[in-house]
């Protein structure tokens, strides 16, 4: 390890940042240093404007993509290194305004049924009832399981925050039957491999619900992270309060949890109702 990417981790350590997090942001500026083919304290400013004119007009990078390498990289420069340069000011990824795919409590059901393994259909089925991001499903432990209260306490989510969700009666069953078939003393979904000490990789969860999607023709672009969406919208359908809703996602600002509004069956409804009204005999 070379002594600017070990002041690079102890910066990012400092910082707070979440390993995930460190990874992503060394791996951007790893990226950075192997498209000049230099270590990246000897690329100059200018070097670093037409990087992000590559990602942007010849890649055709996505933002997401362009965001994660600009705030690698931004951080690299202007912590690790003390540069303050305008550039890092300037790179500005384009606001995507995109609503989420959203799937049915049928097809929610759809999907789950043709999930094959019994492992990845207990983690997917944990996933969309507590509403979990992926990696926190994966990173579930036996002692984040109050049977007694149904509770799942959500350990170090998004941002490093802790929450409690709702632990419904049948996946807290599911869980313990599950757990059962492996008994590990501290993960609920542990690696298959002898030779990996922690969960299970998210590539296999990921395959698993790709290819239960497919199986179930259900023709919409969804992901693992779709079970996330859908859960908030189908509670928001049932009635539950948009703020104990913000509070099991553990979204920071209620304008996040909000976006469910646009998306819920009884609004479609309702616009499609007034819609009708307005038109009403406009071809007669």
């Amino acid at each position: 390890m070379t002594t600017l990417r070990q002041r690079m981790i102890e910066d990012m350590q400092l910082h707070g940042f979440a390993e995930r997090t460190q990874d992503s942001y060394l791996r951007a500026v790893r990226q950075l240093a192997a498209y000049f083919n230099k270590p990246p304290d000897q690329i100059n400013e200018e070097e670093l404007r037409q990087y992000f004119l590559y990602l942007k007009n010849v890649k055709k990078a996505s933002r997401s993509t362009i965001t994660l390498a600009l705030c690698g990289i931004k951080f690299f420069y202007e912590r690790t290194l003390q540069r303050q340069w305008a550039t890092l000011d300037l790179v500005r990824p384009q606001r995507e305004k995109k609503l989420p795919v959203v799937l049915s409590v049928e097809e929610v059901r759809q999907i789950l049924s043709r999930v094959r393994r019994w492992r990845y259909r207990v983690c997917l089925s944990t996933i969309y009832a507590c509403g979990l991001r992926l990696q926190e499903g994966l990173h579930l432990q036996i002692g984040h399981i109050d049977g007694g209260r149904q509770l799942l306490h959500v350990c170090h989510g998004k941002g490093g925050k802790d929450r409690y969700v709702p632990l419904p009666q049948p996946v807290l069953e599911m869980l313990r039957q599950y757990w059962a078939t492996h008994r590990h003393p501290v993960w609920i979904f542990p690696s298959s491999h002898q030779t990996v000490k922690g969960p299970m990789d998210a590539s296999g969860v990921q395959r698993a619900f790709q290819g239960a999607l497919l199986d179930s023709g259900i023709h919409k672009h969804a992901t693992v992270h779709t079970l996330r969406h859908s859960y908030a919208t189908h509670l928001l359908e049932s009635g539950l309060n948009l703020r104990l809703i913000q509070s099991y996602l553990g979204h920071a600002s209620p304008s996040t949890t909000a976006i469910y509004t646009h998306l819920t069956k009884p609004s479609e409804d309702l616009a499609l109702q007034v819609v009708n009204r307005v038109v009403a005999g406009l071809w007669d």
